[in-house]
């Protein structure tokens, strides 16, 4: 369904995803419209097609952000209740009570699922944005600028667009007194309960060569990631979920394949 979903605004473009089931969760869509795409995909933003954004990047197609939102959703929302917190349409939000959200969005290209996870973590969360081009994540911090929503996001601090390696994962002190250090290895000890280390939910927006085991030792317990990652052979990839349980038990789960352009090493410089 997912070429059927395409619209002339972003209204359409979600109510489309929608209808055929490619957003189940009324939280998930009320975030998709709140951020319009056409901030963030340069031509034709509410085709449901990836379109490249420079740098031998692309944005993802809308129905591919719609699989991760809807994956990561038990561990985007705030927990704020004991035992089964249930949220319209999830049936358990996973989390420690209380504990702010941090979630890491690896290869955040233009910044447009950066911001829908930004608009589902609450007033406390956090989400950092990583790139390994610096002109990418520069991208993202003005495609996010457009919007009164993205610079207020900026502003606090709830969102952060920071270059560096996606495979090591982010780890960050305080940036601004107000601000609270994120990342890292979980379970890091932090002085405050917000800047417990580790990430709720990681995203990768590109594919990984492997399960790269730092990404595994920065979750959270709970935590889950959504990777596509190569299987080696230069033709197939597949979404892998990992969930890492209450006690640091972790499952793989191979879902469906995909393409996506490689998590690589940045460009060098012609002149390096």
């Amino acid at each position: 369904m997912a070429w059927r979903s395409s619209g002339s605004s972003n209204r359409e473009l979600v109510e489309n995803l929608w209808r055929h089931g490619l957003i189940t969760n009324p939280l998930a869509k009320a975030a998709f419209l709140k951020v319009d795409r056409a901030h963030y995909a340069p031509t034709m933003p509410y085709d449901d097609s990836p379109q490249p954004i420079g740098h031998d990047a692309t944005i993802s197609a809308p129905h591919m952000h719609a699989e991760a939102v809807e994956n990561l959703l038990p561990f985007l929302l705030p927990k704020i209740e004991e035992g089964t917190q249930s949220a319209e349409g999830v049936c358990d939000v996973i989390g420690q009570v209380g504990r702010p959200r941090r979630v890491l969005d690896i290869g955040s290209g233009s910044g447009y699922l950066t911001h829908v996870f930004a608009e589902l973590v609450g007033e406390t969360g956090v989400v950092v944005g990583l790139e390994h081009i610096p002109a990418l994540k520069e991208l993202g911090e003005r495609n996010m600028s457009k919007s009164a929503d993205g610079r207020r996001l900026l502003e606090t601090g709830r969102v952060r667009f920071r270059v560096g390696d996606g495979r090591k994962g982010w780890a960050e002190p305080s940036p601004a007194e107000d601000m609270p250090g994120v990342g890292g290895p979980a379970g890091a000890h932090a002085h405050a309960k917000h800047e417990e280390g580790g990430w709720d939910a990681i995203h990768v927006g590109a594919a990984a060569a492997e399960l790269h085991e730092e990404l595994v030792r920065q979750l959270r317990s709970p935590g889950r990631m959504f990777i596509p990652v190569d299987e080696g052979n230069g033709w197939e990839q597949y979404i892998w979920k990992v969930d890492k349980d209450e006690h640091g038990g972790i499952r793989k789960e191979r879902l469906y394949g995909v393409r996506y352009v490689p998590l690589t090493d940045a460009p060098r410089s012609r002149w390096a």
